[in-house]
């Protein structure tokens, strides 16, 4: 089985994490996708006003129309920092083969995760660009070219229409208490009902 792994903080998830989980299923031809929200993201701090379980439900919203697509509350459950590595470790077996999607800004610093060298023997990197500048399209290709001649990593890049939004933009919009056009209406109606980034 071609098992898709796509991990984030998803605070909140928007459009722009939906479009590359659909380009992500479809051009790999994936069995199944494994949605995981982070529980602490070890590279940066997150956000308070959403919770892991709010924003794991959040997640159940926004990625529901996505055949195949399954939300895993596994780093959640397993606590403390949310290191890939560790979770390649529990989904990895003889049967599947494991694909993980990450962004421009992952793909860049791959390199200084937890154990990356582990992370690249046990799946496929895959990537999205997150944003539309060609001055980064040089930097992109010499560290693919570097993760694949020294590690070995296999890596594919993911192509699809690019949405330039962040989440802390779209928190900032709420914040001032506006929707979002990137954001969909159930999600929305979620973040509005519990109070969220407010």
């Amino acid at each position: 089985m071609k098992l898709g792994i796509y991990g984030g903080t998803f605070s909140p998830p928007h459009k722009g994490h939906v479009d590359s989980a659909k380009a992500f299923c479809d051009q790999l031809k994936l069995d199944k996708l494994l949605i995981i929200p982070t529980n602490l993201p070890p590279h940066k701090d997150i956000s308070e006003e959403a919770s892991a379980d709010q924003r794991l439900e959040m997640c159940e919203i926004a990625f529901s129309e996505i055949p195949g697509a399954t939300v895993s509350d596994m780093e959640i459950r397993r606590g403390g920092r949310s290191y890939t590595y560790l979770t390649l470790e529990e989904l990895s077996n003889d049967r599947d083969e494991l694909y993980l999607l990450c962004g421009t800004d992952m793909i860049l610093t791959f390199d200084r995760w937890v154990n990356f060298q582990l992370i690249f023997s046990l799946a496929t990197i895959c990537y999205v660009r997150r944003e539309t500048d060609k001055e980064i399209d040089e930097l992109i290709n010499l560290k693919v070219n570097e993760y694949r001649e020294k590690y070995g990593a296999r890596v594919i890049a993911i192509q699809h229409d690019v949405t330039e939004v962040s989440s802390t933009e779209i928190r900032d919009s709420i914040k001032n208490g506006l929707g979002h056009r990137f954001v969909d209406e159930n999600t929305l109606e979620y973040i509005f009902s519990r109070g969220l980034y407010r």
